[in-house]
């Protein structure tokens, strides 16, 4: 109904009555929600544990890994004369001497020498074995052992042919031998005792024309590996 004197009436609402209207949940629902944050929450509590116990594990195991791991003996050549070398007649009466050195580098593991052999190559055709270098032996770790030998008759195998390539090596001022180690090994972790293992240490060697280790070659580390 308008009037003529006044503006038409206008109703206004309040904010409450423009929001929307929320839905009552009941007690149930509450309950619901409650049960579903605490199972969430004890979920992710499990999964840190269980992701906190694994790296802890993994960091002890990786200490372990590093502290008894086992490393490979390390041979050092020192000495290796050929004192017919320099002698019209021949070398192979006055034979070949050698001395080298195997060391264990670990700390907290031992190693078990079964059986050591030694082979002397030129040009990789065998000129020289020993067959149980030396007697089967324990080297505690950070230990070294001294390993010494010659070759003499009927370890040396030198025909007419490789005598001659042996005086023109030496005429040009330098005669390369290559002094093979072969032993089979056992690790020993406290009270166990790894299976057993074939290695090789080969020394290469420089020898001048007086048959003399040349300074190139002393103290040489020999590569060392297994098969």
């Amino acid at each position: 109904m308008y009037n003529s004197d006044r503006l038409p009436i206008q109703y206004s609402t309040t904010p409450e009555q423009q929001r929307p209207m929320r839905r009552q949940h009941t007690a149930r629902y509450y309950a619901h929600r409650v049960r579903e944050s605490l199972t969430t929450r004890v979920s992710k509590l499990i999964c840190t544990i269980f992701l906190s116990l694994l790296l802890i594990l993994g960091m002890i195991t990786f200490i372990l890994w590093l502290s008894l791991r086992p490393h490979r003996p390390r041979f050092h050549i020192h000495a290796f004369s050929v004192p017919g070398l320099g002698q019209e007649t021949g070398f192979a009466n006055a034979g070949i001497m050698f001395n080298a050195t195997a060391r264990n580098a670990n700390h907290n593991i031992g190693i078990y020498y079964d059986s050591m052999d030694a082979t002397v190559y030129y040009r990789d055709q065998r000129v020289g074995s020993i067959t149980g270098l030396l007697d089967p032996f324990y080297q505690g770790p950070k230990n070294t052992t001294i390993v010494m030998g010659s070759f003499q008759g009927a370890t040396l195998t030198v025909n007419n042919q490789r005598w001659m390539e042996f005086t023109n090596d030496r005429e040009k001022g330098t005669v390369v031998f290559r002094l093979e180690f072969t032993a089979t090994i056992r690790f020993k972790i406290h009270t166990w005792d790894s299976r057993r293992h074939r290695m090789h240490a080969n020394c290469d060697v420089d020898v001048g024309p007086d048959g003399l280790t040349l300074p190139i070659s002393k103290d040489r580390r020999c590569p060392v590996y297994f098969t």
